[in-house]
């Protein structure tokens, strides 16, 4: 072989090479965060983990808070090693009382950011890389019709871990699972009571967001790290 061949055949190799790592990149960046959150939540299901929501500080799960702290103090430093090695009985508290969700199934607590409009790409990403977004024009709780909670994945795959990880459980929900909305310091109840998978241009349940009867709607991209349909999980008043 040549030296010119040999020279060829070295930039083929690193070429191909790059296609392959590059590869490996787009997939871990656009399904690492989902297997990250089935992995956790394969393990809170096998450990049996429950999570209970702390509705003020004067709540009485004391006992609770205080078994927690103590198996901390042992060295769980919470996150994931709170899920490997930390107690079965877990507290949730709302990141802001003023408009968060938290989803004792998945053991989610995030923030809601009110009034974003779901049709301008440059208002909601931004927003989406700090929580939940309540869509423009739907109501409120506490308030006769639709309340639209959406998680959308973005439009390029290096950014879709980023979006739509805190929603990517929600078809792990079921009939009958607890969703709790604090909105002004006030606490909502909800269960779950359906689960659909619509189109992605399917924006009925905001515009026709006035109904007669007060509904919780979360949304988020399916299947996970695309942007092909939506999955819809409803709730209604407790």
């Amino acid at each position: 072989m040549s030296r010119g061949e040999i020279i060829r055949f070295l930039i083929l190799r690193s070429i191909g090479n790059f296609l392959v790592l590059f590869a490996i990149f787009g997939v871990l960046a656009t399904f690492g965060p989902a297997l990250y959150y089935e992995v956790s939540f394969k393990i809170v299901q096998a450990r049996g983990i429950k999570y209970t929501v702390l509705g003020s500080q004067t709540s009485p799960l004391g006992e609770i808070l205080k078994k927690q702290k103590a198996e901390n103090s042992q060295g769980i430093s919470g996150g994931f090693a709170d899920i490997l090695a930390g107690p079965k009985e877990q507290i949730l508290i709302a990141k802001d009382t003023d408009f968060s969700i938290l989803i004792p199934r998945l053991g989610t607590s995030t923030k809601i950011f009110p009034n974003i409009d779901p049709s301008n790409k440059n208002e909601f990403l931004p927003i989406l890389q700090k929580g939940i977004a309540h869509a423009k024009g739907t109501v409120f709780p506490g308030m006769k019709g639709n309340i639209y909670l959406f998680a959308h994945s973005t439009d390029n795959f290096w950014d879709v871990g980023r979006y739509n990880a805190v929603f990517y459980l929600l078809k792990d929900l079921k009939p009958g699972d607890d969703v709790i909305v604090f909105f002004e310091n006030q606490r909502h109840n909800y269960v779950v009571t359906d689960s659909r998978i619509v189109d992605s241009k399917d924006v009925s349940f905001i515009t026709n967001s006035k109904t007669g009867e007060e509904k919780l709607i979360l949304q988020t991209c399916w299947p996970p790290g695309t942007t092909w349909q939506r999955l819809l999980v409803f709730a209604k008043p407790k």
